[in-house]
Parts: structure tokens; C-alpha cells; sequence
């Protein structure tokens, strides 16, 4: 696919908090600004990435549950689009153990995709139901550099993440109302569980759950009863059975 590129270069941002930024997170910014765009603005007491014109724009590359309070604080008088990334295609890079080499670089064979998007948004369901608030998916591809460290990360043997960088963005996603939402309910299902989810999506059972979770919570869908020992939903004002 063709990567979707900027319009234009984004001037150099000075402003605060730039001396912890990491490397996606600025990359995102600068791919993301627009002419008269603002960056590192003090809003109400915190500091927002991007400000264009009314419009509040933050840049989310993980742990969306962290910034829960400040959405909050900020959607009681602001506009407010979040960002969130996720990777299509991943390259990793490992750097050397002690031993005079080259970095080792391979391509990870897991893909993102778009309902990878719940794994976060769980954290934050209440918030999506704000009129105030929208969501743009960014699907990119990006390099993972990890170092070792036997004394971390026993999941990965070690290996941790040292820094993610944007190597460009292929295709991008914008959620604003309930109808862009409910896209993600499979057609021609007037009552479903999260394994009818799972099977018609082909994403995980716990992907699924998630996902039924957040669309719940959002009012967009319903629980009716249930099949079996599984929860049965439905789109409100559709058919039961």
C-alpha cells in the first residue's frame, strides 16, 4: 500500500516537554502538523502536543489509561481528538550483546489491525460517548530497537523495548459518531456474542470480549439474555432473535 505522506514539512517545535519525547511520538507530530499549528501548549493546566484553531489534538503511542484524567479534566470545555497508533508491520532491531556486531534486524510476523484499537480503548469507554471527543487511528509501519537486559522483561527473555521509530503511515481511520463505531458489528447480526464477534471479525476471544466491552459501555450496544452461559447483544432498536 501506498503510505499516506504529509502535505508538508512541520517546522522545528520547540516548547516544553520535548526533553523526554520519544522518538514515534515526535515523528507522529511532525507527520501530523498542519500550517499554524501549535505545539507543547499549556491548556487548563496541562501540556497539549498539537493545537489547531479550537481543537485540542493528542498523540497517544501507548497506555491510554494514563492520560484518562487529563481527557477528562480537558473535555469539560475543549475539543479533543486522540491519536493512537498501531503498527501494521513491525521491524525489529536487536541490538548487540557486548560483541563487536552489527544490530540484528527481521521483520516481526505479527500484523496490527484496526480492532487492535480496543486493546487500549477499554480503558476509556465512557470518554469515546463524549460528542467532545474523537478518535484517528494511525496504521503504520515502524521499527522496534530492543537492548538486553536479563535482569527485565522475563517475557521477552530479556530483550526490552529501547525505542519505536515511525518509518511512515499507510492508512488512517477517523471515529466521530456512533455509526463509524458500529462498523465493527458484523452485518446482517441482529443478536450476537462476543465468539460470533470473534469468528465473523477473525480476531482472539479476548479481542472480542474487549470489543463488546467498550461498544457496551458506549451505550451503542445492548445485553438481551443470554445463549448458553455466553452474553447475548444486540444493536438497540434491532430485533431480539
Amino acid at each position: 500500500m501506498t503510505a499516506i505522506l504529509p502535505s508538508w514539512t512541520a517546522p522545528e517545535m520547540p516548547g516544553i516537554g520535548l526533553l523526554n519525547e520519544k522518538p514515534l511520538h515526535a515523528s507522529l507530530k511532525k507527520w501530523y502538523a498542519l500550517p499554524g499549528d501549535r505545539f507543547e501548549v499549556p491548556v487548563d493546566g496541562f501540556v497539549v502536543d498539537i493545537v489547531r484553531g479550537d481543537l485540542l489534538l493528542e498523540i497517544q503511542t501507548a497506555n491510554v489509561s494514563a492520560m484518562k484524567s487529563k481527557l477528562t479534566q480537558l473535555l469539560g470545555s475543549h475539543p479533543i481528538r486522540l491519536i493512537y497508533p498501531i503498527a501494521r508491520e513491525k521491524w525489529i532491531v536487536r541490538l548487540p550483546q557486548g560483541i563487536p556486531r552489527g544490530p540484528n534486524r527481521r521483520k516481526s510476523p505479527k500484523r496490527g489491525r484496526l480492532e487492535d484499537l480496543f486493546r487500549e480503548m477499554v480503558s476509556i469507554p465512557e470518554l469515546l460517548s463524549d460528542g467532545h471527543l474523537s478518535l484517528e487511528v494511525l496504521m503504520i509501519r515502524e521499527e522496534e530497537t530492543r537492548r538486553y537486559d536479563g535482569k527485565r522483561n522475563w517475557r521477552r527473555k530479556g530483550w526490552v523495548t529501547e525505542q519505536r521509530r515511525l518509518i511512515d503511515v499507510v492508512d488512517r481511520r477517523m471515529f466521530e459518531t456512533s455509526t463509524d463505531w458500529l462498523a465493527f458489528v458484523p452485518e446482517g447480526m441482529e443478536s450476537f456474542t462476543t465468539r460470533d464477534l470473534s469468528e465473523a471479525s477473525g480476531i482472539g476471544m479476548d479481542l472480542a470480549q474487549k470489543m463488546a466491552y467498550v461498544l457496551r459501555k458506549m451505550n451503542l450496544i445492548e445485553q438481551i439474555g443470554k445463549r448458553g452461559r455466553a452474553h447475548l447483544y444486540r444493536i438497540p432498536g434491532t430485533a431480539a432473535f
